[in-house]
């Protein structure tokens, strides 16, 4: 009979604020695997970011309670760990087959060293790699690499993506252990049916790099094209298996940052009622500004570009009106007037639309405000955004002008009172000191909660904005 005082279990914590939910993304260990106090087990993605969960135990892996891909409740157990080995009992439940000799069980060489002290670990940064033990893995061969691709496009994670062309398949690293690469990486190669393990490694300390996966899913769809095409084409999406080529639909699991987010959205577009106000600008000045900065040496190494003017165009409406910056307090019946500013900054990434917060961005120079902008993004891109970062916003802007976009109706970012919309900046025609000239002209689409702003506010807030891009000087004149 299995000893309760033997074997111990780890439930899925909440790794966000109020979170529900996560799903397994990879496992970094097995059953029967050695792990250690602090030892991170498994990558998980929440609605909100990709985190590592270290376990809290010496011991040997028992079981493992769901396979990657599983989407789990916070609360339930996920995985157990045997803290007294050795100890006559019962077999691990999930245990892998002795080896052939059964005396000396097999062991990587990092499993041999010594275990390190517990360093300190904070869920969803890690812990450092010297303590995380990698598991052997065995490179799968070319048939059953390409059943599990299979398996994977019929599952509906078999996205088609674009690569760059590449060379010829990489080999599989013969190492036998589990290739590095981090959880955005991890994730891209399932999405593409890629088994890391058949993947060339090219960055520092042999990690596997997101171009590394794009070359291994571009090498794997050349036979193809090679196969149905007499000559070369272009790098092309990675296609679908015969079987569901010709499917007419295709069905993606809602979850993750796209199930958050298509929530929030409803619930903030049916809570508040929403007003959208527009100003077409010229900042033709703002962009000579820009370039002037660009050529300061105050500030030299720090990314300048028109959303950072904008930002500070719309910090300083925020001073000069500070009603607007205020959320509504349904329970209490209470409008909460806030003395701070977190500028929410709205972000496309491979994993959904985020919208991460610069924390008091109204007491920030505007040096500091383009490190954090540059911090802000960076973090993003890679998949790095931690849930206390996209929690306390205040109002947000959303910069849609990169995509060729003249503006649009946002819809407030839960929570917040106003959210502003900058379009495309472009060369047009406008009316300067009497004459018709090419100007830098832009539009700006400020939508806001009704309950909380009024349209007198709201227009306040949106002139004040687009007067600073028009005539920059006012950032000092209105200090």
């Amino acid at each position: 009979m299995t000893d309760p005082n033997r074997y111990r279990e780890f439930k899925m914590p909440d790794v966000g604020e109020g979170l529900t939910e996560a799903e397994i993304l990879t496992w970094l260990v097995k059953p029967g695997d050695t792990v250690t106090d602090g030892q991170v087990v498994c990558e998980v993605e929440t609605a909100k970011a990709a985190v590592e969960l270290p376990i809290p135990y010496d011991g040997v892996v028992h079981e493992l309670r769901f396979p990657e891909g599983t989407t789990v409740d916070v609360g339930q157990v996920i995985i157990s760990v045997d803290v007294a080995p050795g100890t006559v009992d019962e077999q691990p439940q999930t245990a892998q087959p002795a080896a052939a000799e059964p005396s000396a069980p097999v062991r990587s060489a990092e499993e041999d060293e010594a275990p390190q002290g517990r360093q300190p670990v904070l869920v969803g940064y890690g812990v450092a790699e010297s303590s995380t033990k990698r598991r052997p893995r065995k490179a799968p061969t070319g048939a059953s690499a390409a059943s599990a691709a299979v398996q994977r496009e019929l599952n509906g994670h078999g996205a088609a993506v674009a690569a760059p062309a590449a060379p010829a398949a990489p080999a599989a690293p013969v190492t036998g252990e589990r290739p590095l690469a981090k959880p955005p990486v991890r994730k891209l190669a399932k999405d593409l049916g890629i088994d890391l393990a058949t993947v060339v490694a090219t960055g520092p300390d042999g990690v596997v790099t997101r171009e590394d996966v794009h070359a291994a899913a571009s090498a794997a769809a050349a036979p193809a094209a090679e196969a149905t095409a007499p000559a070369p084409a272009p790098a092309a999406p990675v296609e679908a298996p015969a079987a569901v080529a010709g499917a007419r639909e295709t069905r993606v699991p809602i979850k993750g940052v796209r199930k958050a987010t298509a929530a929030a959205m409803v619930g903030s577009a049916f809570t508040a009622p929403h007003v959208t106000e527009f100003v077409t600008v010229d900042v033709t000045r703002t962009m000579k500004l820009v370039e002037e900065l660009k050529a300061d040496k105050e500030m030299a190494g720090l990314r300048v570009n028109p959303l950072l003017l904008v930002a500070k165009a719309l910090l300083t409406a925020i001073r000069r009106n500070p009603e607007v910056n205020a959320s509504w307090d349904e329970a209490a019946q209470e409008i909460v007037v806030k003395h701070y500013v977190n500028l929410g900054i709205a972000a496309a990434t491979p994993r959904g639309l985020i919208v991460p917060n610069i924390k008091d961005a109204h007491a920030q120079t505007l040096p500091e405000l383009s490190r954090s902008l540059s911090e802000l993004v960076a973090t993003a891109r890679e998949g790095k955004t931690t849930p206390a970062a996209m929690q306390g916003g205040t109002v947000t802007i959303t910069n849609v002008g990169v995509f060729g976009v003249d503006t649009g109706t946002p819809i407030l970012n839960p929570g917040e009172s106003a959210i502003l919309a900058v379009g495309a900046i472009k060369l047009q025609p406008w009316v300067h000191k009497g004459k018709v000239k090419p100007r830098h002209v832009t539009t700006l689409a400020l939508s806001f909660d009704h309950r909380l702003v009024d349209g007198e506010l709201g227009s306040k807030v949106l002139a004040d904005t687009a007067a600073v891009l028009e005539q920059p000087k006012r950032l000092f004149t209105w200090s």
